[in-house]
């Protein structure tokens, strides 16, 4: 099982991450942190990493009834989808597989909801 489901967008990133937020919107989430991976690097450390941004995705109803059945899921939250630069003009969106984070919980309701955000975090890619 793959941790992840992603895709290539022929977009340059500010373009890509433009696309992601609405496609984002449109499944009910909303983006709760922006991390500007590279830059971070190049400022802590001195690295230099290919353009890479860390979306936080919440969607809040979901993410209410997940801690609700397991308080402490607050530490798998937000939902990470990741925009990254892989040549000019052309990114790379990859969204988090929620199931296969979670598969540490044993709590069933928890991963019935999880496969319901990895089902709408599915859509979102595909709609790209």
């Amino acid at each position: 099982m793959s941790y992840y489901t992603a895709t290539t967008l022929e977009k340059p990133l500010a373009d890509a991450i433009m696309r992601v937020e609405a496609a984002l919107k449109e499944e009910g989430f909303g983006v709760l942190t922006r991390i500007d991976v590279a830059a971070t690097l190049k400022e802590k450390v001195g690295a230099e990493l290919q353009p890479y941004v860390i979306l936080g995705a919440c969607n809040p109803k979901l993410a209410f009834e997940a801690l609700k059945r397991e308080n402490k899921v607050g530490t798998m939250l937000p939902c990470n989808v990741v925009v990254q630069e892989i040549a000019p003009g052309r990114s790379e969106v990859a969204a988090i597989d929620p199931v296969a984070s979670m598969q540490a919980i044993d709590n069933a309701e928890l991963r019935t909801l999880a496969g319901e955000v990895r089902d709408r975090l599915r859509r979102v890619i595909e709609r790209l």
